[in-house]
């Protein structure tokens, strides 16, 4: 009786265990929550949580770059200077 309680015990612990670690990829970081309150930030690798309590939401730091569209300059020599339509003189 008394190994299947620590057997259940172990495996309870090796499933808390499990649940609770979380891997932090590269470019990214872990902002780590408890009960909605920041508590830290985690770098790449291996962060533990709690799994009830805490939370860790990652975040990317990469540089996101989104095409605009061309705009028209305006001078003072003129009121409207495209430098598409511009002629060299």
């Amino acid at each position: 009786m008394s190994a299947v309680i620590i057997l259940a015990v172990i495996v309870a612990l090796g499933l808390l265990l499990a649940l609770s670690m979380c891997v932090v990829n590269q470019y990214v970081r872990g902002v780590h929550f408890r009960l909605g309150r920041i508590i830290g930030v985690r770098e790449p690798g291996v962060a533990l949580a709690v799994p009830i309590v805490d939370r860790l939401t990652k975040v990317s730091t990469r540089i996101v770059t989104m095409p605009i569209q061309s705009q028209i300059a305006q001078t003072t020599l003129s009121p409207r200077a495209d430098p598409e339509k511009r002629k060299m003189e």
